[in-house]
């Protein structure tokens, strides 16, 4: 299939230049004009998609190489822009910069895939000429992605402003102030949430004022058309068969691939938010909780009941799946400021650390154990965290990896009954989906409602 779907990728010299800044802002201005964006953010990262969705009134979804092979970059693309008049795609560090220093799962690898042209944000503080050093290496590193534009970011005046235009040889689409005021705070594990700072959503306005928006309509408007996989076909499911799977939505679990949600749901489930802070008792036949701030939250967490149902519910058999903050969650306790009682279904504590602990890929597989996971599984995600699990003598583990830290030793995916708690945040499969649905609908149809 063949499909016209303006799009341009915002990326950046390198990290800390405000490409997410102005990707979000450019949304931000797009849709105050009335137009439909779709975003998308290359690599594994949660937070920048959090901006993009409460921008954009979609949710924005992960372009990552590396988890979904250039084939489901395509699918989830052309499937997700359905509707939207523009894509913006935001880039991950520098243009160049993929896995392991190569460029595999870079902002330029994802925007061969998409034939999508690239507007590259250049920081432009304390430089002036020598910045065009900068912009003709990015044009020429590699023929293959286009460069149709530069937005220039911190400038410091309108006399270094027309310092820099005097030698111009690739397009400038806007000149940014610097705006100090509007800049969104870090902590450990990147960016606030969405939820966290309304920063963001302002800078539509500035960039509105500094960007010339029609010519990067027009950037986008020029892309060729792209050939995209068929649409994965929807099963009908009778709505009072479906499983509800459970997902933690709220200040303590944050992090979710969109693309995860989907295809549970294509593979039957009813998925129902809730929040282990606040809800006591959800009604649910299995639960999924991500990844996110628990270090954050402990105190709420530890004294909500919600805790305490869902370890009666792991011990009868409930179908569980944590990631990262929902591994810790699921723990005994957490180490933080003090020690927090978590809900204690995994024989492991959870001890947050200053230092980083694992970054990068994962590549495994679920084992062949009775019960929840039977069959193998191939596993490929994502990991990121300031925390280490302490395991209880002769645990058990459901993953084996190939490629990543996990839990230790190779081992990740601690399991207890029907529950699974891993490190990984992980792009689910089809297989996994329909194993995870499977399980949720036998518990269901075995327990009964609850």
């Amino acid at each position: 299939m063949q499909a016209d779907i303006p799009r341009v990728v915002i990326a950046g010299t390198h990290s800390g230049c405000g490409k997410t800044t102005i990707a979000s802002g450019l949304m931000a201005a797009l849709v105050a004009r009335g137009i439909t964006v779709q975003p998308f953010k290359t690599g594994p990262d949660f937070i920048d998609p959090s901006h993009h969705t409460l921008i954009c009134g979609r949710p924005s979804r992960n372009l990552d190489v590396c988890m979904m092979g250039e084939t489901g970059i395509r699918r989830t693309f052309a499937a997700a822009s359905t509707g939207a008049d523009i894509a913006v795609i935001e880039g991950a560090m520098g243009l160049f910069d993929g896995m392991k220093g190569s460029d595999t799962a870079s902002a330029a690898h994802v925007a061969r895939i998409l034939k999508a042209p690239v507007i590259l944000v250049v920081d432009a503080h304390a430089v002036s000429r020598s910045i065009h050093a900068v912009v003709r290496g990015f044009r020429d590193f590699d023929p293959r992605v286009k460069i149709a534009g530069i937005i220039y970011n911190r400038i410091g005046s309108d006399r270094h402003r027309q310092m820099i235009a005097e030698e111009e040889f690739v397009p400038a689409l806007g000149w940014v102030p610097r705006q100090p005021e509007s800049e969104v705070k870090s902590r450990h594990l990147g960016l606030l949430m969405a939820s966290e700072s309304p920063a963001m959503q302002t800078y539509g306005r500035v960039i509105s004022e500094t960007c010339d928006l029609d010519r990067i309509l027009g950037v986008a408007r020029a892309a060729p058309p792209l050939n995209v996989p068929a649409p994965v076909a929807q099963k009908t499911h009778a709505a009072r068969h479906r499983p509800v799977i459970g997902v933690a939505r709220d200040a303590a679990f944050c992090f979710y691939y969109q693309d995860n949600l989907d295809r549970l749901a294509r593979a039957g489930a009813e998925l129902r938010p809730f929040s282990p802070m606040a809800d006591t008792e959800p009604e649910v036949d299995a639960l999924y909780i991500g990844g996110g701030y628990p270090e954050l939250h402990a105190e709420p967490l530890e004294r909500s009941r919600c805790r305490q149902f869902i370890r009666e519910r792991a011990e009868v058999g409930m179908p569980i799946y944590g990631e990262c903050g929902g591994l810790m969650y699921l723990s005994g306790s957490l180490e933080a400021d003090r020690t927090y009682e978590m809900a204690g279904v995994l024989p492991a504590r959870a001890v947050m650390t200053k230092k980083l602990q694992a970054l990068g890929y994962v590549k495994g597989a679920f084992g062949n154990r009775p019960g929840l996971w039977t069959g193998t599984v191939a596993i490929r995600g994502h990991e990121f965290h300031y925390s280490r699990i302490e395991c209880d003598p002769e645990v058990r583990f459901a993953i084996r990896l190939g490629q990543g830290a996990g839990i230790g030793n190779g081992n990740d995916g601690l399991t207890e009954y029907s529950t699974i708690g891993a490190y990984t945040h992980a792009y689910f499969t089809d297989a996994f989906c329909r194993r995870f649905v499977a399980a949720a609908a036998a518990f269901k149809k075995t327990a009964g409602k609850h």
